[in-house]
């Protein structure tokens, strides 16, 4: 026999508490009897339950035979059993414990599930504000597109990219411009959309910036602000960090201001 997996089985524990049937209540006396590491193990756990009982219990707990006897005290109509060993009489008391250690394993579970609901119901909500946020801001800004002060200009893709598209949103009053860059391709790595404010006669290009949250925005519409008494814009594909003058083969998208 594998002494260490009988034990490690559990049987020694259900025996203690009184929870077997009578044959295997037998089988396990007769088993304990023979191996002395058996016998050894029931009676750790007897000494277990008794300390376990002490801290719980008022009272004088020195053996089993004494909680036997404090229970029949207390306990009128409670009718002796005769016991072929002295681990028996604390039967009920092994069950009492087996099962408050089974109510306290659900309270934490049940706990644990409180924990993880009130969890999920925190970050449910922190997604529903930022909705909200979100909403809120695109309620905004339809508002400010749809000001009657907004002047709109289309443009188109050039050689460069010629199914590129974009849309400027100039407000005069406010100095400043909106581009959606929705029909911009993603930019390549190291390289960056500069967005430009031209004046016509002579040509005149005035650097507005340049589009470093491109890939991260994903509405594509940007603010910016624009002083200038800008003819046309542009948007040409610059080395990151942007540059002085557009790179006019790099030009994506032209549009001029409808006079």
């Amino acid at each position: 026999m594998n002494i260490e997996e009988y034990i490690a089985s559990g049987i020694l524990e259900l025996y203690v508490a009184g929870s077997l049937s009578e044959k295997e209540n037998e089988e396990v006396y007769a088993v304990i009897q023979k191996y002395p590491e058996l016998m050894a193990e029931v009676e750790s756990i007897e000494k277990a339950i008794l300390q376990l009982t002490a801290a719980t219990y008022q009272g004088e707990v020195s053996s089993f035979d004494t909680i036997k006897n404090q229970l029949t005290q207390k306990e009128s109509k409670v009718i002796p059993i005769q016991k072929s060993s002295n681990w028996k009489s604390l039967s009920g008391w092994a069950a009492a414990l087996l099962l408050g250690s089974v109510l306290i394993y659900n309270i934490s579970q049940n706990n644990q599930t409180k924990s993880e609901i009130v969890s999920e119901k925190e970050a449910l909500e922190a997604q529903i504000e930022k909705a909200k946020n979100s909403l809120a801001e695109k309620e905004k800004l339809l508002d400010i597109l749809r000001d009657k002060d907004i002047i709109a200009v289309p443009l188109a893709g050039q050689n460069a990219s010629p199914n590129s598209y974009a849309k400027v949103y100039w407000n005069k009053k406010t100095n400043n411009i909106y581009l959606d860059a929705k029909g911009l391709p993603p930019p390549p790595k190291g390289k960056v959309y500069q967005v430009w404010s031209l004046k016509i006669t002579p040509l005149t290009p005035t650097s507005l910036g340049t589009l470093d949250t491109f890939t991260a925005n994903n509405t594509k519409i940007f603010a910016i602000e624009n002083p200038n008494d800008s003819e046309a814009f542009g948007i040409t594909l610059e080395p990151a960090g942007g540059s002085a003058s557009p790179s006019l083969d790099q030009l994506y998208a032209l549009g001029a201001v409808s006079s």
